[in-house]
């Protein structure tokens, strides 16, 4: 059985006219008829009662009609399916972000862009530092993830999103809160608030290496879990930090930010991604990053 015997049946069975059923298929009427002998051949039962200028179903028929219209139906719905799939407008994305990305307004425009443009795909997100989401990527645990830079990605494709500016977070009470901009060298004796190497060691070093171009070294009086979590301690009394500038966005009380004098310290934010992807789902989020990038690059650092 062919599946053009059954659309071919299916026109018959509606029109109940084999010349008006051909001319709606674009076929001679002989070859329709034969095809639809042949079928009735193959099931074994006639399905049409032949009379002069017209014919109607038999009751193998009609029961055939209901079956044949639901797998021609399912056939059509399957290939609706696949396309939809092929283009990327269905299906998954297991997206992973570090903390300190999320407060950029970059991130949620790229991901309401997303969202709005492929409403259909299902994403599922996982929130961890740096370091460990570029592991989940190299290992297939995760289609892709946003990722704090400088950040070395080994054989991973990083699509830039934004850089930002570094700030200098200080306590409410600290001697220099009322001024807009400081310089890293007057920090030299206060004890700073960094996050564990481990997360991000890049950005690490490369706080530590300013420090140390400003003439000191700086005295680690406490670890933070997260760079996000950074004001909060700067709050407690525990010292200074040095934060991206979207972590401004975290409301907390009794904290003061400022730009850095000179040659400001800068992290980006980026997207990582397998070489030679293959998932149109995962290349349609890449698509829909460049061209937010390619929007904001005129306004935004």
């Amino acid at each position: 059985m062919e599946f053009r015997q059954l659309r071919y049946f299916l026109a018959v069975a509606e029109h109940l006219h084999f010349t008006d059923a051909a001319a709606r298929l674009g076929i001679a009427q002989p070859p329709l008829s034969q095809q639809i002998l042949k079928l009735e051949r193959e099931i074994g039962t006639p399905l049409f009662i032949r009379h002069p200028r017209r014919v109607e179903l038999t009751e193998a028929g009609r029961l055939f009609r209901e079956r044949a219209q639901r797998i021609v139906d399912d056939a059509q719905q399957a290939l609706v399916e696949v396309q939809n799939a092929g283009r990327g407008e269905t299906g998954r994305l297991s997206l992973g972000f570090a903390g300190s990305t999320v407060f950029h307004p970059m991130v949620a425009a790229t991901m309401q862009r997303f969202r709005h443009d492929y409403a259909r795909v299902s994403i599922s997100c996982e929130e961890s530092n740096s370091s460990l989401l570029l592991d989940k990527v190299a290992e297939r645990q995760l289609d892709a993830a946003l990722v704090r830079m400088p950040l070395n990605c080994r054989d991973l494709v990083v699509e830039p999103l934004v850089d930002e500016d570094m700030l200098a977070v200080l306590p409410a009470d600290h001697r220099l809160n009322r001024r807009r901009r400081i310089a890293l060298a007057d920090l030299a004796n206060d004890p700073f608030i960094f996050f564990p190497r481990a997360i991000g060691p890049n950005l690490y070093d490369s706080i530590i290496g300013a420090c140390r171009e400003a003439g000191f070294a700086p005295s680690i009086g406490m670890e933070s879990p997260q760079i996000s979590s950074a004001a909060n301690l700067v709050a407690a009394g525990f010292g200074v930090a040095i934060v991206p500038a979207s972590m401004r966005q975290i409301q907390v009380e009794s904290v003061s930010y400022h730009a850095l004098q000179g040659s400001p310290l800068s992290s980006g934010i980026a997207l990582i991604h397998r070489a030679r992807e293959k998932s149109v789902t995962v290349l349609n989020f890449v698509k829909i990053l460049r061209a937010q990038r390619r929007v904001a690059a005129p306004r935004t650092k």
